[in-house]
């Protein structure tokens, strides 16, 4: 008891730095989301507005695009990196790609921006160079398309880091076996391989498309808030660059978590599936 009691007090500041900054500022935001300025009074004002605006629906869907696609091809080019890393084994090489993978999943925001200007801006060195030689006509930086090359980049460091542990659930022995029965490469991963893999990939997916919703000071700095965003919408909603309305910030906070809960339930619901297809 004495040990139990014990670590319940070393639990306790972590406790309370959750409560604080977690949950309260939680509760805070869903509280103040129902009071609506512009009606003066409690209620679902703020949600109905958000819900009936073209403007505030366009940059859910901007979000919800942006994010689904990044999150998309970051999760396959992560998959394929992670996979060669497997492969390589305890090389130089493979700890240099490793040591480079965590430094650069933390770069973003404004360095990572500013980066991408350099090099893919309308006058960047790459797009230069592209344009030259006809490779590259139409590609602009500050568009749909251009945000989604940004944001694949930050995805793909956090994919690799949470994907290439999966890899440890991948026997060799049952390559060998597999073979030994017939199965050539494509089959063992439609029956084998992918049916493992597929909670972490799952996981994974889940976590890179929050990480894409939530981003803000990336594409703000790249698009001086000028694309519609929902991270870019709250923050002109509490900094009051158009009109300041944090009670309207807040509800679109809160639907914001919403769509990742139902994210989040469906993403469990997919893991027991898999869970008793693997079984």
């Amino acid at each position: 008891m004495k040990a139990k009691w014990l670590a319940l007090l070393f639990v306790l500041p972590f406790a309370v730095f959750f409560i604080a900054f977690q949950l309260a500022p939680l509760v805070w935001v869903a509280v103040s989301s129902f009071y609506s300025d512009t009606y003066e009074a409690w209620g679902f004002g703020n949600y109905s507005d958000i819900l009936t605006s073209p403007f505030y629906l366009q940059a859910m869907k901007f979000s919800l695009d942006i994010s689904f696609w990044s999150s998309i091809y970051g999760l396959l080019i992560a998959l394929v990196g992670s996979y060669s890393l497997r492969q390589l084994g305890p090389t130089k090489l493979h700890d240099f790609v490793m040591s480079f993978t965590n430094m650069t999943s933390n770069f973003a925001g404004v360095p990572l921006a500013f980066a991408f200007v350099i090099l893919l801006g309308l006058n960047g060195t790459l797009t230069l160079i592209l344009r030259k030689y006809g490779l590259m006509s139409s590609f602009n930086l500050y568009s749909r398309d251009g945000l989604i090359v940004l944001y694949t980049y930050f995805q793909i460091p956090l994919g690799v880091l949470l994907l290439y542990p999966a890899f440890d659930g991948l026997r060799e022995d049952w390559k060998e076996s597999a073979a030994l029965l017939g199965a050539g490469k494509w089959r063992f991963w439609r029956y084998i391989g992918l049916p493992v893999l597929a909670p972490a990939l799952m996981g994974t997916f889940v976590i890179l498309l929050a990480n894409a919703l939530g981003a803000y000071a990336t594409v703000y700095a790249l698009t001086t808030g000028n694309f519609n965003v929902v991270p870019v919408r709250i923050a002109a909603l509490v900094s009051g660059d158009i009109s300041l309305d944090p009670n309207m910030g807040s509800a679109l906070a809160i639907l914001l978590v919403l769509l990742m809960a139902v994210i989040t339930l469906v993403h469990q619901w997919l893991l027991r599936r898999s869970y008793v297809n693997v079984r």
